[in-house]
């Protein structure tokens, strides 16, 4: 099997985005056809498919029966999304506190502010 060059993978990254650009647009699930129509990039349905089940396996999107196959949605909006992958980058490496420590050390003035503040009220709630 040949091994993808980097400008595919590219591709095939934006193409995920751009697919779940429309379904966080969308009043309601859309099914592979619709998507595909949305984007109107030419794809196979199956190519669409495709795309929807593994995102769909990754826990990315829900499904829900349609008449005939599955319409999909959004689990979380793209501030969840990325909250999520930063949570499970933090997850995997052993030397959390090293991590969180350079990553406050990177944030600009007005970052670091807004989550001192998201921390204060956070605690707020537990108390």
């Amino acid at each position: 099997m040949p091994k993808k060059t980097r400008d595919e993978r590219r591709q095939h990254g934006e193409l995920v985005a751009d697919v779940l650009a429309v379904l966080w647009e969308a009043e309601a699930p859309m099914t592979a056809q619709q998507v595909n129509a949305a984007l109107d990039k030419g794809l196979a349905r199956t190519t669409m498919a495709t795309i929807l089940g593994r995102l769909y396996e990754k826990g990315t999107l829900r499904r829900v029966p349609v008449t005939r196959g599955f319409a999909y949605e959004p689990v979380h909006d793209e501030a969840g999304l990325t909250a999520g992958r930063m949570r499970r980058e933090l997850e995997s490496d052993p030397r959390r506190d090293l991590v969180l420590q350079r990553f406050v050390s990177s944030l600009s003035e007005d970052d670091e502010e807004t989550l001192r503040r998201l921390l204060l009220e956070a605690g707020g709630d537990t108390e």
